[in-house]
């Protein structure tokens, strides 16, 4: 994997494809660039252990996340990642925790911007969330990061899930279970989204946005984000299946909502 320098940070990256477009994504809380994967070009899948990640796309991807965080490093502080590459006139997309970094993103370099998406996330974490995130800053130092993500992923799947999709929850049970991100890492970034709060500024953007949910959405609840999508101007609204995770539990339908949103604003 490439590696770059960040002020003073080692950054690794992935870049996929050589379409016309790029798109760039920004993942959740305690994930890593394996988050995304793309096995036809068009769907950011969940990678799992001994899944393969095939390259060959219709759109240029970049994919960042797997770099050690000094402590006390909030993501957000650092310089952005695109400008070191020299990358301009993207489509954005975060998920969740990766939804604000993003709307913070737009809000401050909206120029470099073709289309922000927002998806699973927030304005501001309100008092539901706020207090399941107290919940998760009071449990990391005691029980570590790996056993928060296994209960994580109890509030991020639906019930069908884990009734009919026994073999796929037992590998996201299996992956959170081994990894290895530090407390003070997870910390920093629970700090970022405890704090986040553009509520004020959304007025102000001038992207096409499109803010997406999953219809099931408990972890962020779904009123959330529609809440979101009433301060961007002009800002598209769109639900898919699932909950939190229905970029994973149903991929096609968020890819497909969230692809041609970036086509119609595509370079063609």
């Amino acid at each position: 994997m490439p590696m770059t320098r960040v002020n003073d940070i080692d950054v690794n990256y992935k870049l996929e494809g050589d379409g016309p477009d790029t798109i760039v994504l920004i993942n959740g809380l305690a994930d890593d660039l394996e988050t995304w994967a793309f096995p036809d070009g068009r769907l950011p899948r969940r990678r799992l252990p001994g899944t393969p990640v095939r390259q060959p796309g219709d759109r240029s991807q970049l994919q960042a996340g797997r770099a050690p965080i000094p402590a006390g490093c909030s993501p957000t502080t650092r310089r952005p990642l695109v400008d070191s590459l020299g990358i301009s006139d993207f489509h954005l997309m975060g998920v969740s925790m990766g939804g604000m970094i993003a709307q913070e993103y737009a809000l401050a370099y909206g120029s470099d911007l073709r289309t922000a998406t927002f998806a699973c996330t927030y304005a501001a974490p309100g008092p539901f969330c706020s207090r399941m995130f107290a919940m998760w800053e009071a449990m990391a130092p005691v029980t570590g990061v790996p056993f928060i993500m296994r209960d994580v992923t109890l509030w991020a799947f639906t019930v069908p899930f884990f009734t009919e999709r026994a073999g796929e929850a037992a590998e996201f049970e299996t992956a959170m279970r081994y990894m290895d991100q530090p407390a003070h890492a997870y910390l920093a970034q629970l700090a970022v989204i405890q704090q986040h709060d553009t509520t004020a500024r959304l007025g102000q953007l001038a992207v096409p946005a499109l803010v997406l949910a999953g219809e099931q959405d408990i972890l962020i609840p779904v009123s959330l984000s529609r809440q979101l999508a009433g301060l961007v101007p002009g800002a598209e609204w769109a639900t898919t299946k699932g909950g939190h995770a229905c970029l994973w539990e149903h991929p096609a339908d968020f890819n497909q909502t969230f692809l041609e949103f970036t086509k119609r604003h595509g370079r063609g």
